[in-house]
C-alpha cells in the first residue's frame, strides 16, 4: 500500500477526540483504521484486582507505548497486527487480540500520544482537541459510569487524585506539539472539514 496518512489526534479526557476521529472514520470509511491508546494500557496481571483499581492509570508509564510503535509501524508498512484488549471493568489486558488490516488512513488516539516523541515522529497530522475542564469532567463522569461500570465516588475520587493533576503535568504540555488545536473538540465543524481536506490532499499528492 503506498498511501498512508497517519493522524494523531490528543486531548485531555472527554475532550471530544473520539467525536472527531469518528467523522474522520465516517468520511473514509472503509479506508481508516483506529488504533486507541487505551488499547495500550499495561497488564499487571501479577497484582490483584482491589490493588489494579488503585494504580495511576492517567501517567504515561501507564501505556505500553513500545507495543503500541511497533503495531503502527506494521500498519505503514501494509502488515496486518493483532492489537491488544483491555478491560476497563477488570483493570487488566485480556488474552484474545483483534486483528487489523492496513489501510490508508490510520487515526490514533489518545490522551498521551503527544507525549512520547517515537510516536509523534509517526504522525503525519497532529491535533489536539480542547475543551473547558468542567465540560470534560461531565462526560467521562457519564462514560465512566454508564460504560466502565463505575460509581459516582469512584470516578470523582480518580478525576481529583490522578486525571487532573496528570493533565496538568502531561497532557497539556503535550499540545505543544499539535499542527492544530481544534476547540469545542469533536463537535467544530469547520475544524474537522478542514482536517479531512487535507487527509485527502496528502493522499492525492502521494498518488
Amino acid at each position: 500500500m503506498k498511501n498512508v496518512v497517519a493522524i494523531g489526534i490528543a486531548g485531555g479526557t472527554g475532550s471530544g477526540k473520539t467525536t472527531l476521529a469518528n467523522k474522520i472514520k465516517e468520511y473514509f470509511g472503509n479506508d481508516v483504521v483506529s488504533i486507541c491508546q487505551d488499547y495500550y494500557y499495561k497488564s499487571f496481571d501479577t497484582l490483584s484486582y482491589e490493588e489494579r483499581k488503585l494504580l495511576n492509570f492517567d501517567h504515561p508509564k501507564s501505556f505500553d507505548n513500545s507495543l503500541m510503535i511497533e503495531q503502527i509501524k506494521a500498519l505503514k508498512q501494509s502488515q496486518k497486527i493483532g492489537r491488544p484488549v483491555y478491560s476497563f471493568t477488570e483493570y487488566k489486558r485480556l488474552p484474545e487480540t483483534i486483528i487489523e488490516e492496513p489501510k490508508p488512513v490510520i487515526v490514533i488516539e489518545g490522551i498521551l500520544i503527544f507525549e512520547d516523541p517515537k510516536l509523534v515522529d509517526l504522525m503525519d497530522i497532529k491535533v489536539f482537541v480542547e475543551t473547558d475542564a468542567d465540560t470534560r469532567f461531565a462526560r467521562r463522569l457519564m462514560r465512566d459510569i454508564h460504560e466502565r461500570g463505575r460509581n459516582i465516588d469512584s470516578v470523582i475520587n480518580q478525576y481529583f487524585s490522578t486525571v487532573k493533576p496528570m493533565h496538568e503535568a502531561f497532557v497539556e504540555p503535550s499540545k505543544k506539539h499539535a499542527d492544530i488545536i481544534v476547540p469545542n473538540g469533536g463537535l467544530n465543524e469547520v475544524a474537522s472539514s478542514m482536517i479531512i481536506e487535507k487527509i485527502k490532499s496528502i493522499l492525492s499528492n502521494d498518488k
